[in-house]
């Protein structure tokens, strides 16, 4: 993932270097530098309506974010077409604006100059591009819709709409809380085991750590069954993992995957992160589009 070290208040935009490297393509991760908002720190880049923030921020944020991608001027820019999320499977093909948002977690165009986005402050985004047939997607990927098998799918429609060869398609997971942050509970582990041959190889267990008891451990000793007394466990997630897995499983290359985006809780500095700020954030958004030929 590329990006130069700017002030907090120079709008920052992150881009894969594989897919850097397809000309007809414009794509970007947002930061959370570089905006006009004030609800999330000074100069924050809040590009979704969220209920900490001022619509007007949100709408003026936007207008920097299309300019600072370059499809935008004074006279006109490409439409940004979003979704109303829903942690979901259903992936939408679109060739323009929806006058309102379609309820999904994924799309899809073969269309130039239409700007497709999902929203993130924790959850993976990513993008594919056909390199072959110039069609793009976007997916929002939460542990819900990677349960659901959402990066598998979208790979699917991009068969489906533009006979994409999945040995053509480049893919980017952007920034989203990595297996280092994301903490989840039993039952998330449970039903990816529903899912997934491998999911055991998804998850690392963790021991709290408690000094008292490591440096006078015969006070802990009970009468009880061994385990009864043990330290609760915590169970951590690698979604960037899961995700890559379902993208090699519909047939794209490994050479062709992306997945050296940052982790969102360890860098609140530069992204927004939902579980680090407690809820209190604002969204970044992961763009792509199709230049003109």
């Amino acid at each position: 993932m590329v990006t130069n070290r700017v002030a907090r208040n120079k709008l920052q935009l992150l881009r894969s270097e594989k897919l850097s490297k397809l000309a007809w393509l414009v794509h970007a991760f947002s930061t959370r530098n570089g905006g006009v908002s004030r609800a999330y720190g000074g100069s924050a880049l809040n590009l979704g309506f969220t209920k900490h923030d001022s619509r007007a921020a949100v709408e003026r944020n936007r207008e920097l974010f299309l300019k600072e991608l370059g499809v935008a001027n004074g006279r006109r820019s490409w439409p940004l077409v979003s979704l109303r999320q829903i942690h979901s499977d259903l992936i939408h093909q679109v060739d323009r604006m929806t006058e309102h948002p379609l309820a999904g977690d994924g799309l899809v165009t073969g269309t130039p100059e239409v700007l497709l986005a999902v929203q993130t402050a924790d959850c993976l985004p990513i993008i594919l591009a056909d390199r072959k047939r110039h069609a793009i997607g976007v997916f929002h990927a939460g542990w819900r819709g990677t349960v659901k098998r959402i990066a598998e799918k979208g790979v699917g429609e991009m068969r489906k709409y533009f006979k994409s060869d999945p040995r053509n398609l480049v893919a980017a997971i952007g920034p989203g809380v990595r297996g280092c942050c994301y903490e989840v509970g039993e039952e998330v582990r449970t039903k990816f085991e529903t899912q997934f041959a491998y999911a055991n190889s998804l998850f690392r267990e963790v021991k709290e750590s408690d000094p008292v008891r490591e440096k006078y451990p015969l006070l802990f000793l009970t009468a009880r069954a061994p385990g009864h007394s043990e330290l609760p466990v915590k169970l951590f997630l690698d979604l960037v993992e899961a995700n890559r897995r379902q993208l090699l499983d519909a047939g794209v290359l490994a050479k062709n995957i992306d997945t050296a985006a940052p982790c969102t809780a360890c860098h609140p500095d530069l992204l927004f992160s939902f579980r680090a700020e407690k809820g209190v954030t604002g969204r970044m958004v992961a763009a792509a589009g199709i230049r003109p030929r």
